[in-house]
Order: C-alpha cells, then sequence, then structure tokens
C-alpha cells in the first residue's frame, strides 16, 4: 500500500468560491461587519432620537416663553385701546361731531381736536403707527399718523369683522403695506380694533383701528434662533403669516409644510408633514395666533452622524480583521481538507492502495487515520467479493439450465387450461344471459299483475261512485218537482195579491173623494161661521181643525198611493219573473231525467268490464307460477355454470402464474450470470 509524497503534492482548487476556506472567511466577514454595523447604526439612531427631543423640548420652552411675552404685549395695545374708548372727552367729541355738519368749521376744528386726541396716545407708544377713528357709516373721523385714504371702509374684511366682534378686541393680520393702502410710509402693520357704543341707545358709535409695526414683534422675537435654516413666524388661523424674517412672505400662505389639524393644542413639539422640519408652536391666548419655530432636522442631528462615520470607520478596520482571521482560518483547514478530497478522488478512480500522511492529533488528523482505516477496509472486502462472485458464476450457470427446462413444461399446461376456461367461461355468459331474461320476464308479469290489481280497485271504485251518482239523481229529480209546484204555487199567490193592490187602489179613491168632499164641507163651515160673526167662532174653529184634517188625511192616502203603486210595479216584475223560470225549471227536469239514464247504463257496462277483469287476472296468475318454475331452473343452470367457469379460470391462472415464475427463474438466473460477469469484472478495476 502506498502513501502521498509531500503534504502539497495533488493540491489543487477547482472552485474557490465552494472551498470550505472561503466559506469561513464569507462567515467571519459577514458577522463582523453585521454586529459592527448594527451597533454603529443603532447608536446613531438612538443619539438622533435623543438629541432631536432634547432640542425640540428646548425650543417649546423657548417659544413658550416667547409666546408669553407677546401676550404681554398683546395686552398692553388692548388696555390702550379700552383707555381711549373709555375716555370721557373722546366720547363727548364723537357724540358732538355725530350732530354738526360736515362743510362747518365746528366739524373741522372738533375733527381736529379728536386727530390731537389721537396723536397724544401714539405717542406714548413708537410702534403704534397710526391710530384711526371711523363714524358708525364707515367713513373716517380723523388719524394719528396715516390716513386711511379712503371715504368709506364698511367693505373691507377688517371692518366687518371689528363690527362683528361687537366691542371686544379684534386682531386683524399684518398688511405689507399698512392699511393705508399704500398712503404715506407703506410700512407693514398688524392692526388691533374694537367698536364703540353710545351707551344711551345701545348703537354704533365709532370703531378704533390701531396700527401696530410688525417691528414691535421683531424686537421681542430677535433673541430666538432656530438654528442654520431655521426660521421663527407667526401665523394666523389660516396659517396666513402675520410676522417673518423674510417680509416678502408676510400676509401670504406659509411654506411650511404644516395643516390646521397639526396645530389643535396650545403648545406642542410635532413634526411637519414631510418629516423634514422640527416644529414647535404656541397659541396666543389674546390673538388666537401661532408662534412658530421651525428647524431643520438634518441640522439637528448633524452632529450625531459623527457616529454614523466612526461605524464606518470600524466597519473597515473589522472587515481588515475578518479577512486576516479568514487567511488564517483556511490554510489551517483548508489545506488538510483540499488533500484529503484529491485522495478520496483517487480511490473513486480505483486506486485502493493510497494513504494520508497524519501529523496532527486535531479533528482533522483523526479524519485522516479514518480514511486509512476506511481503505484498509474497503480493500480486504473487495478481496472477499471477488471470490464470492466466481462461486455466484458456477451456481448461475446451472440454475439457469433447469429453469429453461421446467419453463417449457409450465408453458404447455398452460396452454390447455386456458382452452377448458374459455369452453366454461362461455356456457356461464349463456346461462347469466338466460338467467337475466326470465328475471325480466318475472318483472314484467309481475307488473301485469300489479296493474290489473289496480284496474279491478278503480273499477270498483267507478261502480259505487255511478250507484252513489243514481242514488243523487234520484234526490235531485224529486227536489227539481218539488221547486216546480213551489214556483206554481208562488205564480198563483202572486196573481192573486196583484188583485188585491188592485183592490186597494180603488179603495184609495174613495177616500180621497171623501176627503176632497170633506174639505169642501169645511170650507163651507167657514164660510156659514163667518156670517155669523162672534156666534159663529166656535164653529169656525172646529171647521178650520176638520180642513186641517181633511188636508193630513188627503196626504196619506197620496203616500199609500205612491206604496201601493210601487208595490204593484213589484209585482208585475215577479210574475214576469216567475213566467221565465218557469220553462227552464221543465227544461231542468228533462236533463236530470236524461243523466239518470246515463248512470244507469255506466254501471250496466262497468259490472260486465269487472268480470272480464277477473278473468284475465285469473290467467296471469297461473302464467306467473309457470314463470318462476322456469326462473329457479336457469338459476340453478347459472350457478353450475359459473362454478365450472369460475374452477377453469383458477387453474388457467395458476397454470399461467407457474409460466410466470418459469420464465422469470429463467430471467433471474441469466440475470444472476450476467451480474457475475460484470462483477467480476468491476473488481478488476481495483488495485489492492
Amino acid at each position: 500500500m502506498g502513501a502521498l509524497g509531500s503534504p502539497g503534492e495533488g493540491f489543487k482548487l477547482e472552485n474557490p468560491i465552494k472551498s470550505v476556506g472561503m466559506k469561513l472567511f464569507l462567515i467571519f466577514l459577514v458577522s463582523i461587519l453585521f454586529f459592527v454595523l448594527t451597533v454603529g447604526f443603532t447608536s446613531y439612531g438612538i443619539s438622533k432620537g435623543v438629541i432631536q427631543k432634547k432640542v425640540g423640548d428646548a425650543s417649546e420652552q423657548t417659544i413658550t416663553q416667547a409666546g408669553q411675552k407677546l401676550d404681554l404685549l398683546y395686552a398692553v395695545y388692548e388696555d390702550l385701546s379700552m383707555q381711549i374708548l373709555l375716555d370721557e372727552d373722546m366720547k363727548r367729541m364723537l357724540a358732538d361731531i355725530e350732530t354738526m355738519n360736515k362743510g362747518s368749521y365746528d366739524y373741522l376744528q372738533l375733527r381736529q381736536k379728536i386727530g390731537d386726541k389721537l396723536n397724544v396716545y401714539s405717542y406714548s407708544n413708537k410702534t403704534i403707527k397710526a391710530l384711526h377713528m371711523i363714524n358708525a357709516k364707515g367713513e373716517p373721523i380723523s388719524s394719528s399718523g396715516n390716513a386711511l385714504g379712503k371715504e368709506s371702509v364698511t367693505q373691507e374684511d377688517w371692518y366687518k369683522s371689528i363690527v362683528e366682534n361687537n366691542g371686544r378686541a379684534t386682531w386683524l393680520e399684518t398688511r405689507a403695506k399698512g392699511f393705508s393702502d399704500g398712503q404715506g410710509s407703506g410700512v407693514a402693520t398688524f392692526g388691533l380694533g374694537r367698536l364703540l357704543k353710545n351707551t344711551s341707545t345701545n348703537t354704533q358709535q365709532a370703531i378704533l383701528l390701531v396700527e401696530i409695526s410688525v417691528d414691535a414683534v421683531s424686537k421681542e422675537l430677535s433673541d430666538i434662533n432656530m438654528g442654520e435654516g431655521g426660521q421663527t413666524m407667526i401665523l394666523s388661523q389660516d396659517l396666513k403669516v402675520v410676522y417673518a424674517k423674510d417680509a416678502q412672505t408676510i400676509g401670504q400662505k406659509t411654506a411650511v409644510p404644516i395643516t390646521k389639524d397639526g396645530l389643535v393644542e396650545d403648545s406642542k413639539s410635532t413634526l411637519s408633514s414631510d418629516n423634514a422640519l422640527q416644529l414647535v408652536y404656541f397659541k396666543s391666548a389674546k390673538t388666537g395666533w401661532f408662534l412658530l419655530g421651525a428647524m431643520p432636522i438634518a441640522e439637528l442631528v448633524k452632529d450625531a452622524k459623527i457616529i454614523s462615520n466612526i461605524t464606518w470607520v470600524m466597519a473597515g478596520i473589522a472587515a481588515l480583521i475578518a479577512v486576516v482571521i479568514g487567511i488564517i482560518v483556511a490554510r489551517m483547514i483548508g489545506t488538510p481538507v483540499i488533500k484529503l478530497r484529491n485522495l478520496m478522488k483517487e480511490g473513486e478512480q480505483g486506486n485502493l492502495t493510497v494513504r494520508m500522511n497524519v501529523t496532527s492529533q486535531d479533528e482533522i488528523g483523526q479524519l485522516g487515520q479514518s480514511f486509512n482505516q476506511m481503505m484498509e477496509k474497503i480493500t480486504a472486502l473487495v478481496q472477499q467479493t471477488n471470490r464470492s462472485a466466481q462461486e455466484v458464476l458456477e451456481t448461475a450457470g446451472e440454475l439457469t439450465d433447469a429453469s429453461k427446462k421446467t419453463a417449457i413444461s409450465a408453458k404447455e399446461i398452460a396452454v390447455a387450461t386456458e382452452e377448458i376456461a374459455g369452453g366454461a367461461s362461455s356456457l356461464a355468459v349463456e346461462s347469466e344471459r338466460g338467467n337475466e331474461l326470465t328475471h325480466n320476464i318475472g318483472m314484467q308479469m309481475k307488473s301485469v299483475i300489479d296493474s290489473n290489481v289496480v284496474m279491478g280497485t278503480a273499477a270498483s271504485d267507478v261502480q259505487k261512485s255511478s250507484e252513489q251518482g243514481i242514488e243523487y239523481m234520484a234526490e235531485l229529480i224529486d227536489k227539481t218537482n218539488a221547486t216546480e209546484a213551489m214556483t206554481r204555487d208562488m205564480v198563483e199567490k202572486v196573481d192573486k195579491l196583484k188583485e188585491s193592490t188592485r183592490s186597494i187602489r180603488k179603495i184609495l179613491d174613495v177616500l180621497n173623494n171623501i176627503s176632497k168632499q170633506t174639505n169642501i164641507l169645511s170650507l163651507n163651515a167657514t164660510i156659514e161661521a163667518a156670517r155669523a160673526g162672534a156666534a159663529g167662532k166656535g164653529f169656525m174653529v172646529v171647521a178650520d181643525e176638520i180642513r186641517k184634517l181633511a188636508d193630513q188625511s188627503r196626504q196619506s192616502i197620496e203616500i199609500v198611493a205612491k206604496f201601493t203603486e210601487t208595490i204593484q210595479k213589484e209585482i208585475d216584475e215577479t210574475v214576469s219573473v216567475l213566467s221565465n223560470a218557469y220553462p227552464i225549471f221543465q227544461e231542468q227536469i228533462v236533463s236530470v231525467k236524461e243523466a239518470d239514464m246515463i248512470f244507469k247504463e255506466v254501471q250496466s257496462h262497468m259490472g260486465g268490464f269487472i268480470g272480464r277483469l277477473s278473468e284475465v287476472t285469473e290467467s296471469i296468475s297461473n302464467l306467473n307460477e309457470s314463470q318462476m318454475v322456469l326462473s329457479d331452473a336457469m338459476s340453478n343452470v347459472s350457478a353450475v355454470a359459473e362454478e365450472s367457469s369460475a374452477t377453469s379460470q383458477e387453474v388457467a391462472s395458476l397454470s399461467a402464474e407457474q409460466l410466470n415464475i418459469s420464465s422469470g427463474l429463467v430471467r433471474l438466473s441469466d440475470k444472476l450470470e450476467q451480474l457475475s460477469n460484470s462483477l467480476q469484472e468491476s473488481l478488476s478495476k481495483f488495485e489492492v
């Protein structure tokens, strides 16, 4: 048994990426980089969040303090406006000027006094650019500083807001050129307005408008520093800029990405809609405006960027360390493993004499020793297998000859049993077909018997129905005759009633004549009583009562005559209807008698039909008994044929199975001989 020479002999590296050393190197590199980058960027994220929160809290506190200072400033202006409106001299002058003619000298003089009064107040605060007093019609009365420059300001939005607030302080958004429409200096100002009412009439007397320079706000916010790229501004509730260092943005919609929904609290630190700005705001309790500070988040966390840079540097150093460790590991593990792989490839080609030189006692050295022991055992196994293969080859030859003889005998037996099984199968098929035919005949006979029973039952029911119909027809004839007699009696009675109504009419005529005569007699009695004078007054009353009674009798007779005439018409109509109905009753009697004759003929015919149906049922019963005997005989024949066919098929199956076994045995013998030859050829390739 030979061995390879030097450790580097046969060292090959077909694909470096698939080698164990390269895989270990990549595992070290990826693991170290993963942990270094994870720790570094986690630290960066935590530091970034902490810095952002701390700066946000500090900025929120600064903005809140500045907002509170602005509220104090706003309160000063509100107090000043209230002081002006409560000034008794001002109230008196405003009341007087309402009653004066605008073209008079007194009006101009009083207007000048109001202006002087306003100048006194404006001089007390240098941040006030102008004070305007406007009458109830929206016409400017007087101003300190720049005039409004309009004859009427009732259409201005700020004027409507002041009127709607009904005396409360109304803060007006900043205008880039003031409220004087560009007149005068055109400095940006925001305003404060109040409505002055007449205390006696509770009606609008005047409006005070205070124009305040944005410099007043600028001074309070000049010390606030939001960092590089940051900005501080005041926004109205509609997010329009009231104050900003960039004067071009005043009065416009703010460019900071924020919505009204983000400004629902009194003060808060939040993020902009695009998450690029850290926002802190304070809502003024006086004006309702928002003092907003905006700082770029990138500028806030720029100091934390150092952690990110250090992380990348450490990742590079860790990568170099991983490369060095990977190379060392590859040399310690990869080289012996590749050497062992090459030895195994030689053993794969049939060289069982290869062995590995073992110089270490670690796992790789133990692996080399195990390889040497495996090769020795494989060599011994190949030698023993070679001897066994020779013996198997000799036995396979003898087995092949015996199997061929057995296969020839089994083939002849299988042919004979196949012929017997074929005849038995044909007999079984024919008997089965006869059995099915007799069974079908039996089923049809049973169906015919059942139909005859149903027909007999139905015929009996029809006969019973005919008898019942004859009875009903007899009753109907009797009732129809009774109805005819009743109709005839009714006609006679109606005729008698008609004669009675005629007699009533004659009596009514007599009564009518009597009432007429009574009426004439009462009239004559009245005339005679009138002639008699005072002696005939009593008789006149009696005659008048008789006349009234005659009139009532006449009216009653007329009503009874109408009722009698109506009864006479209805009796005539009844006679006409009964006259028309009588011939119909005659025809109905004839039809009922004809129907009775038809029912009797049906009953006679159904009796003969039932007799014939009984004869047919008896003949079918005899035929059914004969068919049952034939069916039993065919069943016995079919059972015997099936048993014979099954036995023949079983014998044929056993013969075929024996033939297959014999053929398989021949094939196995041939295959065993081929395997023995192949085994000898394979073993001849090994070098032992």
